[in-house]
């Protein structure tokens, strides 16, 4: 797999970058809240190391907490792993409900939403290669759930495309679970090849996927299959990108 992008560390998060309470500063000088140094050292050292070669002593060292503060927040090094990549869901759903309830038009509405999620990928991608790496390693009740809360994430957004194809704004010709299948695929590639030192910023590839997405969307001359009527919605789940797998640079 190519090489995430490098762990961006700051004491306070971007708009679009997940993060767990107000910043405070402690006696050492360290900013940000214990909750949220223990997350940020467990994800630069799952990066590093990967999960599996990561102890918890090594992760409460770098946080510069006991394991005591650990385990007030964690249950355990799994709850760790589940919470790099929940936190970094709750922001992108959060910033969904919001963009998919305004006012503006249904196009405007997809394309900010669909821009966004590149965005705010980009600006999590280790959070994310991490979790995709090592979800496996989650016992089966932890995957379920977050396999649950991001298929809510899809959903919310299909049901824009089928408002859209409902009203004739969209092609109808292809079901509306393909549609997010597909485009959240790309998004979830992003880790095998972003790089932060690329020549496009996140914004820009996310300028670039929405308007892919849109220009597949609008209607055309093939819009609709021979017999003239609607493809079929697929019966599936949205399971997880699969396990990146290491590749050479």
């Amino acid at each position: 797999m190519a090489r995430p992008a490098a762990v961006q560390q700051s004491g306070a998060a971007r708009p679009g970058r997940a993060a767990d309470g107000d910043a405070e500063a402690d006696g050492s000088g360290r900013q940000g809240t214990v909750r949220q140094r223990i997350l940020t050292a467990a994800t630069r050292l799952f990066a590093e190391k990967g999960f599996e070669s990561t102890s918890v002593q090594e992760v409460v060292e770098a946080a510069g907490v006991t394991k005591g503060a650990m385990y007030h927040y964690f249950g355990s090094k799994d709850d760790l792993l589940y919470e790099v990549y929940a936190r970094v869901l709750r922001m992108q759903t959060a910033r969904l409900d919001a963009l998919a309830t305004t006012d503006a038009p249904l196009d405007v509405r997809i394309h900010d939403a669909a821009a966004d999620v590149v965005v705010t990928s980009v600006d999590n991608l280790d959070d994310t290669v991490i979790f995709f790496r090592s979800m496996h390693m989650l016992p089966a009740e932890k995957q379920t759930e977050i396999r649950a809360e991001r298929r809510r994430y899809h959903e919310h957004f299909r049901d824009m495309v089928v408002e859209g194809q409902r009203t004739g704004a969209f092609r109808a010709d292809v079901p509306a679970d393909l549609v997010v299948d597909y485009f959240f695929g790309a998004v979830h590639h992003l880790g095998f090849w972003y790089h932060a030192d690329g020549p496009l910023s996140g914004a820009q590839i996310g300028r670039h996927f929405a308007d892919m997405l849109l220009a597949g969307l609008r209607p055309g001359a093939d819009d609709r299959d021979p017999s003239g009527s609607r493809a079929p919605a697929l019966d599936h789940s949205l399971d997880p990108a699969p396990t990146p797998r290491r590749s050479r640079p």
